[in-house]
């Protein structure tokens, strides 16, 4: 089946796709974290998986999860307050750590499997999966534009993803003292917080 975008309507989902990708967001800020301390070579299964793991959500949302949560609200509220404790968890292991390299002290990179399933607990992420399908997804042809979606969102999600992870490594070097490090880490922790603001002030 082909797909049925316009010119105008992909474009919107493209400039939709990289605004919500590279601004601040849970993602990003765990991404430059792990640039900053671990390199760009360990970051790498984190990288992926972050990539993996949003077009995977983004094809659940695409085949109905949305109706799932509209006929189950208790399950969409575990699921963002369970995520929530755990990005609070993760900006706790992020202020903490105490060394750059693989080998300090500290929390290890994220794994490709750990970074796929946090795309389920990520509020940003819910939000951009929903948004996307529902306003950028015409229904005629569904699966076709869809797979146009995914393919949009992939690519800009690899820019962005090595976007922040390579503006971390790039930080390395003025992070080789204990404080500079310890200020970064607390500082990526406080943006992970920040990022649940919306979270808290949505209404219901």
């Amino acid at each position: 089946m082909t797909p049925t975008y316009t010119p105008e309507l992909l474009s919107a989902m493209l400039a939709f796709a990289f605004a919500a990708s590279i601004t601040p967001g849970p993602n990003n800020a765990m991404l430059m974290a792990s640039g900053a301390n671990f390199g760009l070579r360990a970051s790498a299964a984190h990288m992926s998986g972050v990539i993996a793991g949003f077009t995977v959500l983004l094809t659940l949302c695409g085949f109905g999860l949305a109706g799932v949560f509209a006929a189950f609200p208790p399950l969409h509220a575990l699921l963002k307050w369970g995520g929530a404790a755990y990005l609070l968890w993760l900006a706790w292991k992020i202020a903490s750590a105490k060394g750059i390299g693989a080998k300090a002290a500290g929390p290890r990179p994220m794994t490709f499997v750990a970074a796929v399933g946090f795309q389920f607990v990520n509020p940003k992420g819910w939000a951009m999966a929903l948004g996307a399908v529902s306003a950028y997804v015409p229904t005629r042809a569904f699966v076709a534009n869809l797979a146009v979606a995914l393919a949009v969102f992939a690519a800009v999600s690899v820019f962005s993803v090595l976007a922040w992870t390579a503006f971390g490594v790039a930080l390395r070097r003025f992070l080789d003292r204990p404080a500079a490090l310890r200020a970064f880490n607390v500082g990526m922790a406080l943006l992970l917080v920040a990022s649940l603001v919306p979270l808290f002030t949505e209404p219901g």
